[in-house]
């Protein structure tokens, strides 16, 4: 063998070998790359064999080419090493804003790993055969992986959307808990190590666009808002390295820290769980009618402060021994006694069987306000057996009372556990009654309901076969601007279903989604444009949209659209001309080429890449005779 090796090679299968060992050490990565995170750690441990067998050669002996491949193998491998520690411990928010982005980078590191070892010279170094056949086979399989669009994706990217949007609709607050859920950031403690997150991750300067940074942001404060974590203010890419560092979060203590404020207490206070909170900051959770702990969820034995004395004299002897100045304290609050709101909603959930029009009128209307502001609320009402009773009032002959009902079963539905006792009580069939002949406010409300109590799988497949989809699609055609974007909304949900999708193409859909189009007042192009690309998935969906008119209006969206309208556009015509390449030329013939090009350059990121997956499908298409 011609060897060719210098001195700075001879650390070469040392350092891939050190890579792979640190990357098994990871651990668990963030949800929405979990699957991947996964699977590249998976694949990289398969090299190790080959590297230990490598290991043993002398390094005078390695050829040339073995030692070029050596060198990209370890390239490859620094950046698997790097997008996995961004996938455990990067933001959780910019990681689900950037899924699609994300799945791009495993599939550039899949491909330059199975180029680095293309050309190796396995024979002159003695692999075994069985190793060299197992690295073949991962590099078929590297170079074979497609960018996975399945469901959840799709349910990710609407939810994000819609959680976006600076619409106060009813769908909003249900996507916002599925994402919560989804990523874990629906407690005190997720969300503060979040913020922590974001703060180091602007710090970096990853190069976020500040489109991306606001949207993080804005996502962040939702949660918060959602999980009654009162909002801090995260630094952003724009702030000084050196006020970042000094900040309190990187510097003080955190038993100092306040869970909720994230800030330095001054005057810190026990609750009945043991946990320590600033007064202010407490006592705001407390007001608005909580009785958990913000930390841990127990549920209060007691409303009672504790002025915590022994942790504000540990806190003024820091501050006094590292120059920190103390915000000025806020006056304390009265201590409060006990409320009755449990009382007070115990009540109204009797009324609700009174036989008295009004008496009901107003407990249900009162309900249905509770019902919005805490969980807390949501669960007593819940407890006190309100489900059940507001279920029966579903069908109750009285306008005022079935709006205020399906909405406070909407606000119900929030919670997890109140969308299977829902469920359970066989409420869909009379939402779905008042979906098709209730008051447009009614409708509107039952369509959010159904949204949130399709979040379950099972309610999926029970709303299509009960026939919840025609007057959502009817809702669709005349709604108000809200009930048609909760119809939409709700749609997408449901047809994540395979046999929904037929359902809702059958019942007319397609018509009311193109006029949506047409009608740039409505702003719901890129709710609809999603919509349009679920059904573009299925045969039926293929057929209907598969018409000239409609692949000119893509392109046209393509051309004259925003950025996400572009994105969007790009993302349903390749669907449907990967099924169909003639669509692909009668959009060239409509002049998409150029248009396509400019996306490839000015684009967003997900932009970028469907246009460039576009150019190759067009290229193919014109080359099939």
């Amino acid at each position: 063998m011609e060897g060719g090796s210098s001195a700075s090679d001879e650390n070469l299968v040392e350092d891939s070998i050190a890579i792979v060992e640190y990357v098994k050490t990871i651990g668990e990565f963030r949800k929405t790359q979990r699957k991947e995170g996964t699977n590249l750690v998976r694949r990289m441990k398969l090299f190790l064999p080959l590297l230990e067998e490598i290991r043993d050669v002398e390094i005078a002996n390695i050829p040339l080419a073995a030692i070029a491949c050596l060198k990209k193998l370890k390239k490859a491998f620094q950046s698997a090493k790097k997008l996995l520690k961004l996938c455990h411990y990067g933001s959780k928010i910019y990681l689900a804003l950037e899924s699609e982005g994300m799945m791009g980078r495993f599939h550039n590191v899949y491909e330059s790993i199975s180029l680095a070892v293309e050309g190796m010279p396995y024979e002159d170094l003695g692999i075994p055969q069985e190793d060299i056949e197992q690295i073949e086979l991962q590099r078929v399989q590297l170079r074979r992986a497609k960018r996975r669009t399945d469901t959840q994706d799709m349910e990710l990217t609407m939810d994000l959307m819609v959680a976006l949007s600076t619409n106060d609709r009813n769908a909003d607050i249900a996507s916002v808990e599925r994402l919560a859920n989804k990523l874990s950031l629906h407690t005190t403690e997720q969300l503060k190590e979040e913020t922590l997150c974001i703060q180091k991750f602007f710090k970096e300067r990853w190069g976020v666009s500040a489109e991306c940074q606001q949207q993080v942001l804005n996502l962040l404060d939702k949660f918060k808002s959602f999980a009654g974590v009162e909002e801090t203010e995260v630094v952003d890419e724009a702030a000084d390295a050196k006020s970042l560092a000094t900040s309190p979060s990187f510097s003080i203590p955190n038993e100092f820290l306040c869970p909720i404020t994230l800030e330095i207490m001054t005057d810190p206070v026990i609750i009945a769980t043991g946990q320590t909170y600033e007064r202010r900051s407490i006592q705001q959770w407390l007001d608005s009618n909580r009785r958990t702990c913000p930390k841990t969820g127990q549920t209060l034995d007691h409303l009672l402060l504790a002025p915590n004395f022994a942790l504000k004299n540990l806190i003024l002897q820091w501050c006094e021994k590292n120059n920190h100045h103390l915000p000025k304290e806020a006056p304390k609050s009265p201590e409060i006694t006990p409320t009755t709101n449990d009382d007070k909603i115990l009540l109204l959930v009797q009324n609700l069987s009174s036989s008295k029009l009004e008496e009901q009128r107003d407990a249900v209307e009162k309900i249905r306000m509770l019902s919005k502001e805490s969980s807390e609320n949501r669960t007593l009402i819940a407890n006190a057996g309100g489900i059940q009773l507001l279920v029966q009032l579903l069908s109750y002959p009285d306008s005022r009372i079935q709006e205020h009902t399906v909405t406070a079963l909407f606000n119900l539905s929030i919670d997890e556990s109140n969308k299977k006792l829902i469920s359970q009580e066989e409420a869909i069939p009379a939402i779905i009654e008042i979906l098709d002949k209730g008051s447009i406010g009614a409708k509107e409300n039952s369509a959010a309901a159904l949204f949130s109590l399709s979040m379950l799988d099972e309610n999926r497949v029970k709303i299509g076969s009960l026939n919840g989809i025609p007057p959502l699609v009817n809702l669709l055609r005349i709604g108000t601007i809200r009930g048609k974007k909760d119809a939409v909304t709700a749609l997408f949900n449901l047809c994540l279903n395979p046999a929904n999708k037929a359902m809702a193409i059958e019942a007319g859909i397609v018509p009311p989604l193109l006029r949506i189009l047409d009608d740039k007042k409505l702003e719901m192009m890129n709710e609809t444009l999603s919509m349009l690309l679920v059904l573009a998935s299925c045969s039926e969906g293929t057929r209907e949209l598969g018409q000239l008119p409609f692949i000119e209006t893509l392109v046209q969206l393509i051309r004259d659209g925003t950025s996400k309208n572009k994105e969007c556009a790009l993302a349903v015509l390749l669907e449907l001309g990967s099924n169909n390449s003639n669509l692909i030329l009668a959009a060239l013939q409509y002049g998409v080429y150029e248009f396509v090009v400019d996306v490839s350059k000015n684009g967003t990121e997900r932009g970028r890449r469907k246009a460039e997956s576009m150019l190759r499908l067009a290229t193919t298409a014109q080359e099939i005779p």
